[in-house]
């Protein structure tokens, strides 16, 4: 099974950077897209009808801005929006998915950027999503958490560390809620795989950083520790352009 995340930073640009094409010739089970900005009625069909792929999407409810979109190869056996918190699930954000071995969870962290109240709004996200997923542990469940996380976890995870220690993205509080998650249950599958390897996901459109690779890797796939017995690899699409992310792509199962 290929789970492919991308933030795609507006469906509708994206479109005009070659993403129908892209999707259409790309081979993958579920693709999971972030910061769509826009609500279903704008987006053109073509962006919405990939092959005979089941199409879910979560907007926002401020125009062109956030959203989430999953399309499905094969149906879920459930589709569930949001974290049942208003705060959060207004600027939609979150699309779960339930498969036959495990909750797929398709999300758009918070950016902490505007200042102290998003972060504090982004660490509540953070601790939100995590009560929840504690829950399906205890029940048993296993899970996997894709999406853009707006979070590079160690110094290994962007070009520039020190000069980005007091930018939100890399905050300690932030670093910690991920090292949270790998605490309570979770491995994140690229650096179980490639502890020692360089690659990024996302580079600022500002002085030639991806020509010059300086990058962060913010786009994850966090899975529940029975599940890495399963997986194969997990792959960073660096040459695919079309968004200020590339997309990354998690191969698990047969």
């Amino acid at each position: 099974m290929k789970i492919t995340t991308w933030n795609v930073n507006g469906i509708r640009a994206a479109i005009n950077k070659g993403f129908v094409d892209w999707t259409k010739s790309y081979e993958k089970d579920v693709l999971c897209l972030q910061e769509i900005k826009a609500f279903p009625e704008q987006i053109p069909e073509e962006a919405l009808k990939i092959d005979s792929y089941k199409t879910h999407i979560n907007s926002a409810k401020r125009p062109g801005y956030s959203g989430v979109a999953s399309f499905f190869k094969a149906e879920p056996l459930e589709i569930r929006n949001g974290l049942g918190i208003e705060a959060f699930d207004d600027e939609g954000r979150v699309i779960r998915s339930k498969h036959e071995n495990f909750y797929l969870y398709n999300i758009y962290f918070p950016n902490g950027q505007r200042g102290q109240d998003r972060v504090d709004f982004k660490l509540a996200f953070y601790e939100t999503l995590l009560s929840e997923c504690n829950q399906l542990h205890e029940q048993g469940e296993n899970i996997i958490i894709t999406g853009d996380f707006n979070t590079a976890h160690t110094e290994i995870d962007l070009a520039n560390p020190k000069e980005n220690a007091k930018t939100s993205g890399f905050l300690p509080e932030e670093r910690e809620m991920i090292t949270k998650y790998l605490n309570h249950g979770f491995i994140d599958v690229y650096r179980e795989l490639y502890p020692d390897k360089v690659e990024y996901t996302w580079w600022t459109y500002r002085f030639g950083a991806r020509r010059r690779n300086i990058g962060w890797r913010l786009d994850y796939f966090l899975v529940s520790d029975a599940l890495m017995k399963d997986v194969n690899d997990v792959i960073i699409l660096g040459d695919v352009e079309g968004s200020d992310h590339c997309p990354v792509t998690l191969i698990i199962g047969e």
